[in-house]
């Protein structure tokens, strides 16, 4: 089992390669980030974008390009689409945001004609390691499902599942958020955890999966809080998937295990054919080197 973000790093080094297509590379940021992973052995790029600014940046930083291939685009359409072909060919194997903006990466992701669309919704997973955490907890979705309905959430936590099951978990315990743990039929979000938790006892969500809810956050995450409430739960304590009932729930929780509680993550975008990794310029260096890591491990497993 996987319980430490560095653990994903050092399983990437004994597997093959898997190929990732970075779509308008010809940016520091995206190059230093990608010249981690090549470093750390995790992934093989394919860079699209400005040759001659991918190039220069290269050399600035001492990134060899040496055996990198690099595909000359003038546009961010045009980057964004080469880079999603590259995946829909099986010439690459996950796709990166580089210097675009996400709505552009997701457009080209989304066209029906060569596009990686899927019958499934496009959601944000991440994954923390907390300090006051006994293992990796993951998240969705804090990043872009605004006010999913009950349909919405049973696609994000497939996709979430998805997403954890290249962690090997023996089995995958999921916590669906809300203020408590009584059903009240004011409280939209204890309705659909209630019938995502039945959901998943009549076989929704596979076999070696176990939903609970609604649960609280306190309850999810910790054993002594469901001890002194005497709450009976297999997953208290021991969630290993958070569901959120909404975008500001899912971003603000995720910012304050990051801010306030010491969190190291890495985020990806389920629902397509392949992972996407879009980094922000906010996160730090070893985040986006965790991203592209994390990517890589769900790529290789789909592979």
């Amino acid at each position: 089992m996987i319980n430490k973000l560095d653990h994903i790093l050092s399983q990437l080094k004994s597997n093959d390669k898997v190929v990732l297509s970075v779509a308008a590379a010809h940016d520091k940021e995206v190059l230093l980030a990608i010249q981690s992973a090549v470093e750390k052995e995790i992934i093989k790029p394919i860079l699209i974008g400005e040759e001659d600014k991918i190039r220069e940046i290269s050399k600035e930083i001492g990134l060899d390009l040496d055996g990198v291939k690099v595909i000359q685009k003038y546009t961010i359409e045009e980057c964004a689409e080469c880079a999603v072909k590259l995946v829909s060919s099986k010439d690459a194997d996950f796709v990166m945001k580089g210097l675009l903006d996400t709505s552009v990466i997701l457009k080209a992701v989304l066209n029906k004609e060569w596009g990686l669309r899927t019958d499934s919704l496009l959601s944000h997973v991440m994954v923390y390691e907390i300090p006051a955490y006994h293992k990796l907890l993951v998240t969705t979705d804090g990043g872009m499902n605004i006010a999913p309905d009950y349909d919405q959430k049973v696609k994000i936590l497939k996709n979430a599942i998805e997403a954890t099951k290249p962690l090997g978990l023996e089995k995958i315990k999921v916590a669906c958020l809300a203020a408590k743990e009584k059903v009240n039929p004011k409280m939209q979000a204890t309705v659909d955890a209630k019938a995502l938790a039945d959901a998943c006892n009549a076989g929704e969500f596979g076999e070696g999966v176990v939903v609970e809810g609604p649960l609280a956050f306190d309850l999810a995450v910790s054993k002594e809080a469901a001890k002194i409430k005497g709450f009976e739960s297999e997953v208290a304590g021991e969630t290993d998937i958070i569901l959120m009932p909404t975008i500001e729930v899912g971003n603000g929780i995720g910012k304050t295990l990051t801010y306030f509680a010491g969190g190291k993550s890495a985020g990806i975008i389920m629902g397509a054919k392949a992972p996407i990794v879009l980094v922000s310029r906010a996160d730090s260096h070893e985040s986006k080197l965790y991203s592209i890591a994390y990517g890589a491990l769900v790529a290789g497993q789909n592979k």
